[in-house]
């Protein structure tokens, strides 16, 4: 009996993948369970497993090759002779051993693989930390700096360079180029990224904020937060209470366009912007509203680590109601964010700044931040949005005003 492998069902509105890497081949007996191929997806790669024991029969779609839903991947044989070749494996040999070790290929992370073919690591060697026992990129960054610490470093092999046709006299012998094929989550960035200038009528609004108080009150109770909770406390979850208290009050700025209808959304799944390996990512916190400081904090750090290791799924990343992306985390000091669509609100939040102010007559020096709302000029007003971005500066500015809101 044969079993068709097709590409399953990725999400909301992603039905495209692109065939990334197969790990079984034809003619392999896999049993049930085990990972067959590796697709890469807009927003995050997955693996197709066996659902029965058997034979790859045959592979119909190659590395590299773009797939919708629902097309054929593949077939398995799951005939009586390939089921029970796949049900008794052969005993391991010496040579075998470290593929039957639970850190194999199978077992690691797709950015974990990744990094170990670049330095030609052997993950049977490396210790995991992961879930269900699967190597990530933090391992074996970990088993490379030991590695590097034991050994030194072997001298360098000079190689005479190749034999190359006569340039002409006036032509620099480095003006090389490199093509690279664009990630299927490049693309899709790309895309939205224009589609979102073409469709929303995007305007961004400015403000700066006094970042004193907060900072202090983060000073003080930081030890204690973290005594308490097991999470440090960061600046991130006063701009997610902060956001969510202003969405209330401009309730516009959490809704959407469907057709020629206005959706206003009653609750507040605030989207995170990360920037990850394979591309910048966005999960969401569902039901924000519901979470306190220290369930915000333990959510954004959870994502960044999975975001890290390529381990966060579609279900991560799916809808949201408002966007907050912060450059600040790398030197930006004044952005302009672009919508994540179809939302029509993006906070973006820059780097904390020492910088001279006017403070009742006289000048001091105050760690002040730039913030920027883009927002679609079709549904919310220039008012609604200036006077949004005062809300979340008064709510910073003054951090007693959250525990209020919240």
């Amino acid at each position: 009996m044969s079993i068709n492998i097709v590409v399953p069902q990725l999400g909301e509105s992603v039905v495209e993948a692109r065939v990334a890497r197969w790990i079984k081949k034809a003619g392999d007996a896999v049993a049930a369970g085990d990972a067959l191929v590796e697709l890469e997806t807009e927003k995050v790669d997955l693996e197709v497993s066996a659902e029965q024991a058997g034979v790859l029969a045959q592979v119909v779609r190659q590395e590299g090759e773009d797939v919708k839903v629902g097309e054929l991947l593949a077939v398995l044989d799951t005939s009586a002779v390939a089921a029970s070749a796949a049900a008794t494996p052969a005993l391991p040999t010496p040579s075998a051993a470290s593929a039957a070790e639970p850190a194999s290929k199978d077992r690691a992370t797709p950015t974990a693989r990744k990094v170990a073919e670049q330095h030609h690591v052997d993950l049977g060697s490396v210790s995991p930390s992961g879930e269900a026992g699967r190597v990530v990129k933090q391992d074996v960054q970990t088993f490379l700096a030991h590695a590097a610490q034991a050994t030194p470093p072997p001298a360098p092999r000079v190689t005479p360079p190749p034999a190359a046709a006569p340039r002409p006299a006036e032509a620099p012998a480095d003006r090389g180029e490199t093509r690279e094929r664009m990630s299927k989550r490049r693309l899709t960035i790309a895309r939205n990224l224009v589609a979102a200038q073409q469709t929303a009528a995007m305007l961004t609004t400015f403000n700066e904020i006094d970042m004193s108080a907060l900072m202090s009150l983060r000073e003080r109770r930081k030890d204690q937060f973290r005594k308490s909770h097991g999470v440090g406390l960061g600046i991130a979850s006063f701009f997610v209470k902060a956001s969510i208290g202003a969405l209330r009050a401009f309730p516009r700025v959490n809704a959407e366009i469907q057709g020629d209808e206005i959706v206003l959304k009653h609750y507040y799944d605030i989207g995170v912007a990360v920037g990850a390996p394979q591309g910048l990512v966005v999960p969401v916190i569902r039901d924000a509203q519901r979470l306190s400081f220290a369930g915000i904090e333990q959510a954004i750090r959870d994502f960044a680590g999975r975001a890290n290791d390529g381990s966060l799924t579609l279900e991560d990343l799916r809808g949201g109601t408002f966007t907050i992306t912060n450059g600040g985390v790398f030197g930006s000091m004044l952005s302009t964010p672009i919508l994540n669509t179809p939302q029509v609100g993006i906070l973006g939040l820059h780097k904390i700044e020492d910088r001279p102010v006017a403070i009742a007559g006289k000048v001091e020096i105050r760690p002040m931040m730039y913030v920027a709302l883009t927002y679609d000029h079709r549904i919310v007003d220039g008012l609604e949005a200036v006077q949004f971005l005062v809300r979340v500066k008064e709510f910073i500015e003054d951090p007693g005003h959250l525990l209020l809101e919240s």
